[in-house]
């Protein structure tokens, strides 16, 4: 099964970027965007100078619990740059949801509670909210996070989106929004659901 499959038959299909999305990403940006694969995983992930946003992680069902996901982590941690990335919230009837928070708490990422981020699916037309974690090396701060998720958003996510989808995703000020007395913390509800 091929790296696009594999991540195809994993993530909703509102995250999903088209084949031809991700290949030219990697064609016209592979100063930036790169692929990381193995049997075992597949992790799509951008470097700009500093910051690191993972896009895609991958691994085999038969390969979890192994480290594999740590490894690629600590892999991406040695650069000493903040990483970034979106998860979906917890829930209920997908336990991966709440493994996926678990293992990203393992790895010290915290949540960034003051990002908002909706962003309208081109493939099913619906809002997807998700939310931000981060780790830094050097305790950035939230606002500092939102400013590297903006460059992230228009560099990576819309890119060519028209030419590839024949309509844009939203301007990165409909998508993301910054506000410190925003309750939610993505962690809490973990708590609340610890047999997941």
């Amino acid at each position: 099964m091929n790296w696009y499959k594999k991540l195809n038959e994993y993530f909703p299909v509102e995250e999903m970027k088209s084949k031809e999305h991700i290949e030219m990403l990697l064609r016209e940006k592979g100063d930036i965007y790169h692929k990381d694969e193995s049997p075992q995983h597949v992790l799509m992930y951008a470097e700009f100078e500093s910051f690191i946003f993972i896009d895609y992680v991958w691994v085999s069902s038969k390969a979890r619990g192994q480290g594999i996901g740590h490894q690629l982590i600590e892999k991406l941690k040695k650069k000493n740059k903040p990483i970034i990335l979106e998860v979906e919230p917890v829930d209920y009837d997908d336990t991966d949801t709440g493994k996926r928070l678990h293992f990203y708490r393992r790895e010290d990422f915290k949540h960034a509670k003051s990002i908002g981020y909706n962003r309208r699916s081109l493939a099913t037309n619906e809002k997807t909210p998700m939310e931000i974690l981060y780790w830094s090396p050097n305790d950035d701060s939230e606002d500092v996070i939102y400013e590297k998720m903006k460059k992230m958003y228009n560099d990576i996510h819309t890119y060519k989106d028209e030419e590839i989808y024949g309509k844009s995703y939203q301007p990165v000020d409909e998508v993301l929004t910054y506000n410190e007395e925003r309750e939610t913390d993505i962690f809490e509800a973990l708590n609340t659901t610890k047999n997941i």
